[in-house]
């Protein structure tokens, strides 16, 4: 236990004794200013949060303060009712805002009970219950976008965790303010009830023991009880306002001001428009001159002044992209001319002039991290070391287009808008927001790039949100995943057998270069990437191919030997924690067929069918794929293993996704479910 919980149960506690235990007006005093106190430093914080996970105990401190001002009420309502005073503090708002006339100041406590309770407390209920329902309805698909950023290598498992935790907190607050909201509305209705008690109470108690006349008993225990309301409805008020202002936070990580001064400042132009209507209005008659044309000039003195900034803030970006485009000139200058200075990159990304912004390494996120977390990834996942990916810039391309190259050539394009954000359309719906119309470049699926003002809408409405740099980020993994057989070359191959070299290092000398050539033991490595196969269990393939290469050197026939002996990886990638995969069987007679049309040449095996078969085999295997498809059903096909590898290059260029497995790579333990047959 934290010295900070042995504080708070001892204010706990006191709270409670307040309602038992008569109070000194001295200590009420002092209890009062720290109430209002409270009430202040409540709302500055809420107006500096820029999330409302920093101030995640904000529902149960509603509950203490609402139970904190309920017993100042009930102490100073009893030194009312008993001594006929109520301390300095209270006599002081008595005197202050009621003067000589108490009715007044009734008045004045009944507004400020209408704006609390008409208003502010029933505003903010209403957003509270919303809130906590959108936040509720909106988390499936939040998880998910971890969930796919996780899987994409844009986040690791650890930022994963915390962005769950963090979503879990989100929807515990908004489900708490929705019922901590009811404690202010409660408190409200109290303190006009305390009022009237002490209001009829007071006179009656001290006209009927004879201390005061009716009148005087009017007019003392008028000012009495509403200086009690005010100093327990201000800070009441302060406390309502504050809820208001956290249920209403955009979750932006900006501090409310730096929001608002955001949106108001944005567009010079409106103060403008508004300064001459007032100018306009000071000079008709009947209007006040003075507060009308010293408002208007002031706007237009502001609106200059916003103009200035924008401008200097543009300047700076200019000349920020300016020297980096210099540096790179100056670093490109004195680089030594070699041999690899011209020659083509594995791996490589042009951007346009308008995406610059995107690779700036002194900013938190950028492209280039992602990319390092791309690269742990696809090494996690697909077991290969990918080198440093090159970025730069090319004037050919548009402001906002990106290009992505493998090779030296290039194989995908794409464009983001680095102010924008992309949602992805849900199902036939139109998109009910304003924004440029795309195709989500990885998936292929219908997205809009929206504004950050239509952010939060869009979240509400449970879009998917994706950041421009996840963009590219998921594109650039995609293309990486397609094209890992390119990327994968005798180099690569050797610094992967060079980091196993302490572990399976005799295995290794029994196979290269006795057994297998490097280039045949990449061939191998190839073929299985070829079929997004990992390969990082080399100590079983490399072991494999050992015993089994001084039986053949054919590499298609070794990679049969090593997918079976990989059989349990496979099979996980298919069944995953269910351990059960679904199949499509291929008819006895089609796999007659193309057994015995198989042709052995140089570069593979591959099947010479007449055209009229190979169309029915695709019309079959597509008629299957839409069939299961419909059913949101993921399938593969099983082969015998005479065929399997024949089979897959048959349907490859039509269905590059559809996996073919032989029956030797499937574990006994793994079930199998029969969900389809291609025959024709």
């Amino acid at each position: 236990m934290t010295k900070s919980d042995i504080w708070v149960s001892f204010l706990v506690v006191t709270i409670i004794a307040l309602i038992i235990i008569p109070l000194p007006s001295v200590l009420l005093d002092i209890l009062i200013v720290i109430n209002l106190t409270l009430a202040m430093n409540v709302l500055l914080i809420t107006l500096f949060t820029k999330s409302v996970l920093e101030f995640s105990s904000f529902p149960t401190l509603l509950l203490f303060t609402t139970m904190y001002k309920l017993g100042l009420n009930l102490a100073s309502t009893r030194l009312i009712l008993t001594d006929g005073s109520a301390g300095q503090v209270i006599s002081a708002f008595a005197n202050v805002v009621t003067g000589s006339n108490y009715i007044v100041g009734i008045i004045l406590f009944i507004i400020i009970m209408i704006v609390q309770l008409a208003v502010v407390t029933n505003g903010t209920g209403r957003v509270a219950e919303v809130a906590a329902r959108f936040t509720l309805d909106a988390m499936p698909g939040k998880q998910m976008a971890i969930d796919s950023d996780l899987n994409s290598g844009l986040i690791d498992e650890k930022t994963a965790r915390r962005k769950r935790e963090d979503l879990q907190r989100e929807a515990d607050f908004y489900g708490s303010m929705d019922g901590a909201s009811k404690f202010v509305k409660g408190d409200a209705i109290a303190s006009i009830l305390i009022v009237l008690i002490n209001l009829i109470g007071g006179p009656i108690i001290f006209t009927v023991n004879g201390s005061l006349s009716i009148t005087q008993a009017l007019s003392q225990f008028g000012k009495l009880s509403i200086g009690d309301g005010l100093v327990s409805a201000i800070p009441s008020l302060l406390i309502s306002i504050a809820t208001g202002v956290i249920v209403t936070r955009s979750d932006n990580e900006q501090s409310f001001g730096s929001t608002l001064s955001a949106d108001l400042l944005r567009n010079p132009q409106l103060f403008r428009i508004i300064a001459v209507i007032l100018l306009v209005l000071s000079v008709v008659s009947g209007f006040p001159f003075i507060p009308f044309a010293s408002i208007g000039i002031a706007l237009f003195f502001i609106s200059s002044l916003i103009e200035k900034g924008a401008t200097k803030t543009l300047l700076k970006q200019k000349e920020k992209a300016q020297k980096l485009e210099l540096e790179k000139k100056k670093s490109s200058h004195q680089v030594k001319q070699s041999v690899s200075s011209f020659q083509v990159d594995p791996l490589a990304i042009e951007i346009g002039y308008g995406l610059i912004s995107l690779v700036d390494s002194s900013v938190d996120n950028s492209l280039m991290d992602r990319i390092v977390s791309i690269r742990q990834q696809i090494a996690k996942e697909l077991g290969i070391l990918i080198g440093p990916v090159r970025i730069k810039d090319n004037l050919y391309l548009e402001s906002n287009e990106y290009s992505i190259k493998v090779r030296g050539n290039e194989v995908t394009k794409g464009k983001v808008y680095p102010d924008k954000f992309m949602i992805i359309a849900q199902g036939n719906d139109k998109f009910p927001f304003q924004g440029i119309k795309t195709k989500d470049p990885t998936f292929h699926l219908d997205a809009l790039w929206i504004d950050a003002r239509d952010k939060e809408k869009a979240e509400l409405q449970n879009y998917t949100i994706i950041e421009p740099l996840t963009v590219i980020a998921t594109h650039l993994k995609d293309i990486i995943t397609k094209h890992a057989t390119e990327l994968l070359g005798r180099q690569e191959v050797k610094k992967l057998l060079e980091g196993i070299k302490e572990q399976s290092g005799v295995v290794i000398d029994e196979l290269i270069p006795d057994i297998m050539r490097l280039g045949e033991v990449q061939k191998v490595l190839q073929n299985l990437l070829a079929e997004q196969i990992p390969i990082n269990d080399l100590t079983v393939i490399l072991e494999t191919l050992a015993d089994y290469g001084n039986i053949t050197k054919d590499t298609e026939v070794l990679t049969e030997y090593v997918r079976q002996a990989l059989k349990r990886t496979i099979a996980a990638k298919y069944a995953g924690e269910s351990q059960l995969i679904n199949i499509v069987t291929i008819h006895p007679r089609v796999e007659e067929m193309v057994a015995q049309n198989i042709q052995k040449t140089p570069t593979g095996s591959y099947p010479i069918l007449k055209s009229e078969a190979v169309n029915q085999i695709l019309r079959a295997v597509g008629k299957v794929q839409q069939e299961l498809v419909m059913k949101n059903t993921n399938f593969v096909i099983l082969a015998s293993p005479k065929i399997r590898l024949v089979f897959r290059k048959l349907i490859s260029m039509n269905y590059p996704d559809i996996a073919v497995l032989s029956l030797n790579e499937i574990p006994n333990e793994v079930k199998i479910q029969t969900v389809g047959s291609i025959d024709f």
